[in-house]
């Protein structure tokens, strides 16, 4: 498999909701836990500390198997346009190191907003392909939110 950008994820999606509340989604705990992690996982405890050099640590539960956490430091919280957090698994897999996301929103005008996520670089193929399907699975759980709950 080959990258053009090397092993760095870029994904897109329209939001049928406001910036503010999207990025409100990205980064109130609450919210955030009513998206995050691949289809079956739940997210049972994210603490943040929502400020440029605060730091974040999510507990992921997979349908099957132990808990398991990722952490990171926020390098960039621009709201409502632009959140930049580095991404480390605790206890990784060999083939994983810290990446880094960046979360762009562009104001589409009326209820709506474009997110970009750019997500790298990934030291595997395997690895990408791993991230790639964990956050389309959440990208599509957070626009069926966006849809839903559109009162702001």
């Amino acid at each position: 498999m080959t990258h053009n950008a090397g092993l760095t994820l870029r994904l897109q999606r329209v939001l049928r909701a406001p910036r503010a509340v999207v990025f409100r989604a990205l980064t109130e705990p609450r919210e955030l836990a009513k998206w995050w992690g691949p289809d079956g996982f739940t997210v049972p405890r994210v603490e943040s500390d929502l400020r440029t050099g605060g730091g974040y640590r999510i507990a992921m539960q997979p349908p099957e198997g132990d808990l398991f956490h990722l952490a990171g430091e926020f390098s960039a919280v621009e709201p409502p346009a632009r959140l930049s957090f580095t991404f480390r698994w605790e206890e990784p897999d060999p083939d994983d190191r810290e990446t880094a996301v960046t979360l762009l929103l562009r104001d589409l005008g009326g209820q709506s907003t474009e997110l970009v996520l750019t997500h790298g670089q990934f030291a595997t193929d395997e690895r990408y392909a791993l991230h790639e399907e964990g956050w389309t699975q959440s990208l599509d759980k957070l626009e069926r939110l966006m849809s839903a709950d559109t009162s702001g």
